[in-house]
């Protein structure tokens, strides 16, 4: 599962690599469960939008703020958000449509990306954990599945969103972390020219982008300790 993931610091690899505008205040570098990140996603058009319609409708691409941890829409309180949040930093690719966390959330088309320069997993091949950084060979940021909500109960709004993650048992990098014995999993990271289908698609068509991202185009680096 992935728990911990590094935000986009430089605003112009916002409208660059993503065609939205950057954050207005700073983002926190390191971002966990429960602390605050940005995604992309798709506005819906104006009811009385003239379209036509032999052509797809365009993306309307909007930045949204939230926190990581996916508040279901049907949670009865914001203390049970709270609990339940930081188990919902990840959203299965193969249950999402399923699972009573995610599916009226996938259903309802709202899907997003949440741009990263990179994520962290631990290696435990030595017998003890050892942080390490994934991130793109080329330097470039990450647009990483995932799936958003918004919750209002009692005056109080949570904004939320999770990451979609794949099977990586034979992934020729990603399996070599996580802890052993465990289905080693990895974020659904999307190629860039698929961003704009990936928001657009209909679920059942949504599901041929979860697929795991070539071992040849990432780098694995540990952490140092201060």
């Amino acid at each position: 599962m992935t728990a911990h993931y590094e935000s986009v610091q430089t605003a112009t690899l916002y409208p660059d690599a993503f065609g939205v505008s950057a954050p207005e205040t700073a983002l926190v570098p390191d971002v966990w469960p429960r602390k605050p990140g940005v995604f992309v996603r798709n506005m819906p058009l104006p009811s009385d939008a003239q379209l036509d319609v032999q052509a797809p409708a365009p993306l309307q691409l909007a930045l949204g703020h939230g926190q990581f941890g996916l508040v279901p829409a049907w949670v009865k309180s914001a203390s049970d958000a709270k609990l339940r949040s930081t188990k919902l930093v990840n959203a299965r690719a193969e249950t999402v449509s399923t699972s009573n966390n995610f599916r009226d959330t996938w259903l309802a088309g709202q899907r997003c990306i949440v741009p990263m320069m990179a994520f962290f997993e631990d290696d435990w091949r030595s017998g003890k954990a050892v942080p390490t950084r994934i991130a793109r060979v080329d330097g470039k940021p990450m647009g990483v599945a995932g799936v958003w909500e918004r919750w209002a109960k009692d005056g109080i709004e949570i904004i939320s969103f999770t990451l979609l993650s794949v099977n990586a048992n034979s992934h020729a990098l990603l399996h070599r972390y996580q802890q052993n014995g465990n289905e080693k999993r990895m974020p659904v990271i999307l190629g860039e020219g698929a961003y704009g289908a990936w928001l657009s698609a209909r679920p059942d068509k949504a599901r041929e982008f979860m697929r795991a991202y070539p071992a040849h185009l990432l780098t694995a680096n540990p952490v140092e300790r201060m």
